[in-house]
C-alpha cells in the first residue's frame, strides 16, 4: 500500500461467469453482454443524456452520468458484465486532435493527421487528460458493488488511425489508405504512437478497476489481406503483449474484436488475446472447431435480429448457442463462449426484445449443459 494511497478498494465479485467463460473455465450458463448496451435504445439513457446537455461527451466526461448510464442496462436486464461508458476516440482527443460530435452527426476531428508535420508532432498523450475515464472506471466498479465484472476498452491502433487521418467516419477510407500505400512510413509512425498510447490507456483502466479489457478493431475488416496483418493485427498484438494481465490475484482477460475479421480468424486467435470476438458473418461452430482450444469466442448474433418479434429473437439466440454447442468437450475440458451481438446494438431496438434475448440465452445455455 505504501506510495499508493489512492488505491481503490472494491466489493468481492458475486457473478464471475463472464470472466470464467473468457478463461475457458466451467460455467453454469453462457454469460452475455451487448456491445453498446448502454445507449440510445433505452429511454432512461436518453433522459440522462438530456440532463448532460444532450451531448455524448457531456455524458462520457461526467463521472456520475457515465456511472449512471453504465448501470442502466443492468437494472433492466440480467446481463453478466458491464462495459465502461466511453468512446474509442478519447485517446486521439487527448492527443489534441479536437474531437466534437455534431447534433445528429458522427464524430469529427478539427485537426486530422494528414501530412508529415502532423504525423511528426503526434505523441502518446498525457494520461492525466484521460483522468475522467479512469475516475469513471473506479466509480462504476464501486457502484456495481460486485454484481458483475466491469470491462474496460479501447479502439485498436488501426481503427484510431482511420478516424485520425480521415477526420471522422468514412465510406471509402480513401485518405487513410492513400497514406498506407503511398507513405507507409507515416502510417507506421501513427500506428506506433497509437499502440503505445492504447497500451498505457488500457493498463490505467486496469489500475482504476477494470476487470477485463476489450480492443475494438472496428475497421480491420476494410483492409486487404496482407495489409491487415501489417497495419492492424501486428499493432493489436503489440498492445496485447504490453497489457497488465493480473491484478489483485485475478487474471484480466483480453478480448479482441475485428469486424470483418472472419478470413483471418486463426491469425487473430494467435495475437495473445484470451477471447476473439466474431461478427455475424462467421459460423460459430466452425470457428470453435478451428480455434476453440486456444481462445474463447464472443458473439455473434446479427443485431438486426432484435427488430424481429420476441419469439424470433429467442429462436435466433438458440441457433447461435446450438452452433457453438455444449461448451464442455468430450475430453472433459471447456471451450469458452460469451454471447454477444456481432456488432453494437442499434438505437432503434425495442428494449423488450432484449429481455427476450437475455432470457433465451440464459435458459437455453443451461439446457445445453444439463440436457436431462
Amino acid at each position: 500500500m505504501a506510495g499508493n494511497h489512492n488505491r481503490p478498494m472494491f466489493a468481492p465479485l458475486r457473478n464471475d461467469t463472464f470472466l470464467r467463460a473468457c478463461l475457458r473455465q466451467p460455467t453454469t450458463h453462457t454469460p452475455m453482454w451487448l456491445m453498446r448496451q448502454a445507449g440510445r435504445y433505452l429511454p432512461e439513457y436518453r433522459a440522462t443524456r438530456v440532463k448532460a446537455g444532450n451531448s455524448f461527451m457531456g455524458l462520457a466526461t461526467n463521472v456520475p452520468y457515465a456511472t449512471e448510464v453504465t448501470l442502466q442496462p443492468l437494472e433492466r436486464y440480467a446481463l453478466d458484465a458491464a462495459i465502461l461508458f466511453s468512446d474509442i476516440l478519447t485517446v486521439p482527443d487527448a492527443m489534441g486532435l479536437g474531437l466534437s460530435f455534431g447534433a445528429g452527426e458522427g464524430p469529427k476531428f478539427a485537426h486530422p493527421v494528414r501530412d508529415e508535420a502532423a504525423v511528426a508532432a503526434l505523441q502518446v498523450p498525457d494520461l492525466d487528460k484521460l483522468r475522467y475515464v479512469f475516475d469513471a472506471v473506479t466509480s462504476i466498479r464501486r457502484a456495481l458493488d460486485g454484481r458483475v465484472p466491469l470491462i474496460g476498452f479501447s479502439g485498436s491502433p488501426w481503427t484510431l488511425a482511420c478516424y485520425m487521418v480521415e477526420g471522422g467516419g468514412s465510406d471509402d477510407y480513401r485518405l487513410v489508405k492513400s497514406m498506407l500505400y503511398g507513405r507507409p512510413d507515416l502510417m507506421h509512425r501513427i500506428l506506433d504512437v497509437n499502440a503505445r498510447a492504447v497500451t498505457a490507456y488500457l493498463n490505467a483502466q486496469v489500475d482504476a478497476g477494470a476487470q477485463a479489457l476489450m480492443v475494438f478493431d472496428s475497421w480491420g475488416g476494410v483492409l486487404a489481406d496482407g495489409a491487415f496483418q501489417r497495419f492492424s493485427l501486428d499493432y493489436t498484438r503489440r498492445v496485447v503483449a504490453g497489457l497488465q494481465r493480473h491484478k489483485d490475484g485475478q487474471r484480466i482477460p483480453v478480448i479482441v474484436f475485428t469486424k470483418g475479421g472472419g478470413p483471418w480468424l486463426p491469425e487473430i486467435a494467435d495475437c495473445g488475446a484470451d477471447v476473439v470476438g466474431l461478427d455475424w458473418t462467421v459460423n460459430l461452430g466452425r470457428a470453435r472447431a478451428a480455434v476453440g482450444a486456444k481462445v474463447a469466442l464472443q458473439g455473434n448474433l446479427d443485431p438486426a435480429v432484435l427488430f424481429a418479434p420476441p419469439e424470433a429473437v429467442a429462436r435466433e439466440a438458440v441457433a447461435v448457442l446450438d452452433s457453438f454447442g455444449p461448451p464442455q468437450r468430450a475430453d472433459g475440458g471447456w471451450d469458452g463462449h460469451v454471447f454477444n451481438l456481432g456488432h453494437g446494438i442499434s438505437q432503434h431496438t425495442p428494449p423488450e426484445h432484449v429481455t427476450a434475448l437475455v432470457e433465451a440465452v440464459h435458459a437455453h445455455s443451461r439446457r445445453l449443459r444439463n440436457p436431462g
